[in-house]
Formats: C-alpha cells, sequence, structure tokens
C-alpha cells in the first residue's frame, strides 16, 4: 500500500477543487447534468464526468484509490446541490434540517448513513443532499470530501469509526442546541408565584 493512498487529501488541493467546482457551477450548467448523472454510477465510472474531475485526482492515485472516488462523489454532490460554507459538516447541515423540519424521519435517515458501507454510501449521501438542496441548507464539501476518501478505504477501519462518532457528535449537538437554549432562557426567565 502506497502512502498516496492512504494519504488524506491536502486542504489546499480541496480547497481548488471546490473552487472548481464552484466556477462550473457559474459557468457550465452542462458539466454540473454530467456531474449530476455520474451519481447514477460508482464513483469515478462515469466518462462524462472524467473532464471536470479527473485533473485533481493526481498520477499517483490508481482507478480504485478511495479518494478518487471520493472527488467523484462530492462532485456529483455539489453538483446536486452546489451551496458552500467551510466550518459546518455535512452531520450539523442535517441536525439544521431536523430542527427545522421537526422530522424524525430525518435522524432515522441519519442514523441509516452512518451505518452504510462503501457499496451504499452514495445513494444515502444522495437523498442526504437532496433533502439538504430543497431547504437550501449549506454545507462543507472540503470536510466531506476527506472524510470519504477514509470512508471509502477498505483499511481505514479505526479512522471511519471516528469519522461516524465525529459526524453522531455534530448531529446531536445541533439537535441538543435549542433544548439548551430552551433551559437557559428558562434559567434567565424564572416562574414568579
Amino acid at each position: 500500500m502506497t502512502d498516496a493512498y492512504m494519504r488524506p487529501l491536502a486542504q489546499t488541493h480541496a480547497d481548488d477543487f471546490l473552487r472548481h467546482l464552484t466556477n462550473l457551477a457559474q459557468s457550465n450548467r452542462g458539466a454540473l447534468a454530467a456531474l449530476r448523472r455520474s451519481l447514477s454510477f460508482k464513483p469515478g465510472n462515469y466518462p462524462a464526468a472524467f473532464p471536470y474531475v479527473e485533473r485533481f485526482v493526481g498520477q499517483e492515485r490508481h482507478a480504485r484509490d478511495p479518494f478518487r472516488k471520493a472527488l467523484y462523489l462530492v462532485a456529483g454532490l455539489f453538483a446536486r446541490h452546489p451551496v458552500q460554507r467551510s466550518g459546518q459538516s455535512l452531520a450539523a447541515a442535517l441536525g439544521k434540517l431536523r430542527v427545522q423540519r421537526d422530522s424524525a424521519s430525518i435522524e432515522k435517515r441519519f442514523v441509516a448513513l452512518l451505518a452504510a458501507d462503501p457499496e451504499n454510501l452514495p445513494d444515502h449521501l444522495r437523498q442526504a443532499v437532496s433533502l439538504l438542496a430543497a431547504e437550501d441548507i449549506p454545507m462543507d464539501y472540503a470536510k466531506l470530501l476527506n472524510d470519504l476518501g477514509c470512508w471509502l478505504d477498505p483499511y481505514a477501519h479505526e479512522r471511519l469509526d471516528d469519522i461516524r462518532q465525529r459526524w453522531a457528535r455534530d448531529f446531536y449537538r445541533v439537535l441538543a442546541a435549542p433544548e439548551s437554549a430552551n433551559n437557559t432562557q428558562d434559567a434567565l426567565n424564572p416562574i414568579s408565584d
């Protein structure tokens, strides 16, 4: 196993990739359509998406490299919902959606996403991002890119557990925030007899 296989993308590389996707979103609707269609295929297997992603893969990465797959998956997800916000993870965005819609089904989908294996992960992500797009809730695609590079790596079990736990914390912190705000408000406004 090579170092390139195990190494996540550098933040500047991820940022460059997202700038590229943002430029495509602003100027090339055909590219976005091809990237959206790529979500119907295994990540990295749709030739029409190659011109928009492959230049960011790097020559040291092979066709089954998890970070190559992550680039293609993120490109397709971004094309479906091209709204980026640094610092707001996918899990936190889904937590906001859960609070906003007050729907237990969002939490069930999130738990299913956490349990997804690499083979089913793209389907769960496509559904999650579609839900976020419907409410125009942004997320941090650069962070997602690096997380997916580990998630899709068959040798990164320990790191995958760390990612799942971090996602769970991000999601449930957002759900706890309204409760803690209400508790703080109750403490500030005691009931007078």
